[in-house]
């Protein structure tokens, strides 16, 4: 079996940059994470700056984990919780183009992996939400609760499909 853990970044101040309260959140989060053989963030300084401040390397940067567009903000409007997401995947509208795209990624960093090994991929609201019920589609989202916070997400198992994810919530 082999583990995703996928979490949106930490808290920025107005700008793309992490603020010091940013860091000191990615810090503490990051303290009880990990081992990760693989770590990738969206192109985002902040997504980048939050994995650093977690302790780990960045081994590559994705732009498809930037953000969603205009389309699919506009399908699934930022902040939902999994459930809506999962409900709009249902169509075969922008949201759902997307998260075929994410879940492609996604699948191809667990087949990069070895047997028993884990990732890391960091990037952004509503991304998170829309790939996590993208990569188990069978799965009932209504008791996960609002939108993801700062450092918050999801852990996916994967034995050559994602099976089963658990909540990753950060009490602050």
């Amino acid at each position: 079996m082999k583990v995703l853990e996928i979490r949106r970044h930490s808290i920025r101040r107005a700008g793309d940059h992490l603020s010091q309260q940013g860091v000191t959140l990615a810090r503490l989060v990051g303290q009880n994470l990990g081992p990760f053989d693989r770590v990738v963030t969206s192109t985002l300084p902040r997504a980048f700056e939050t994995a650093i401040a977690m302790g780990f390397a960045v081994d590559e940067q994705n732009e498809l984990f930037n953000t969603y567009g205009p389309g699919v903000e506009a399908e699934v409007p930022w902040p939902q919780p999994y459930s809506r997401y999962a409900e709009v995947l249902k169509n075969d509208g922008p949201a759902a183009k997307y998260a075929r795209k994410l879940t492609k990624a996604y699948a191809g960093l667990m087949d990069f992996l070895a047997e028993g090994r884990s990732a890391l991929v960091i990037n952004h609201g509503g991304v998170v939400e829309l790939s996590v019920a993208a990569c188990l589609p069978d799965v009932d989202f209504t008791k996960w609760g609002d939108s993801v916070g700062y450092c918050e997400g999801a852990r996916l198992y994967w034995n050559d499909r994602f099976f089963r994810a658990e909540e990753l919530r950060v009490k602050m």
